[in-house]
């Protein structure tokens, strides 16, 4: 699944807008919604390779991480910077901001070549000429592949498939 800021904003440029979506993430793995195998938060978009728990379903679980992140984000711009809150706003009858574009993407991973070449795709994004966020997909704190450099950080994470 690929989740993307509206406008492509820089919003998650912010550790602690990133914070928030590991928090969420959190969330959803302890209330054993998902699992997730692999992610990577970018300054503009999120990546995340993950399973659905039954009894949920993708636009569910999907609809919960946007939610939360999106009321996380609204207060935490509120308190703190509320001319960077503004750019989000929107003329909606049933919001006043957005962050998230609508639908994020996901594709449904059939097989374990598909899985590895995904989990490689996200963990090179932050080493892509676009970003250079670091010098080595493991040196990049906000992904998964930071766990090969530091064992455990991250524990939302299951173990890999396969």
């Amino acid at each position: 699944t690929t989740a993307s800021i509206i406008g492509w904003k820089t919003l998650l440029f912010d550790d602690a807008m990133k914070d928030i979506i590991i928090n969420s993430f959190r969330i959803l793995v302890r209330e054993r919604r998902c699992a997730i195998y692999a992610f990577v938060i970018m300054p503009n978009h999120m990546h995340v390779v993950w399973s659905i728990e039954d009894p949920y379903t993708l636009s569910q679980v999907q609809a919960s991480l946007t939610s939360f992140t999106a009321h996380a984000f609204q207060k935490k711009l509120k308190s703190e910077t509320p001319n960077i809150l503004e750019m989000f706003r929107v003329d909606k009858s049933d919001r006043e901001y957005q962050f998230w574009k609508r639908n994020p993407k996901s594709i449904a991973i059939v097989d374990e070549q598909m899985f590895y070449r995904a989990v490689n795709y996200i963990h090179r994004n932050p080493v892509a000429k676009r970003w250079i966020l670091a010098p080595a997909p493991e040196l990049y704190r906000y992904s998964s592949a930071y766990n090969a450099t530091h064992p455990g950080y991250w524990d939302i994470l299951s173990d890999y498939w396969g």
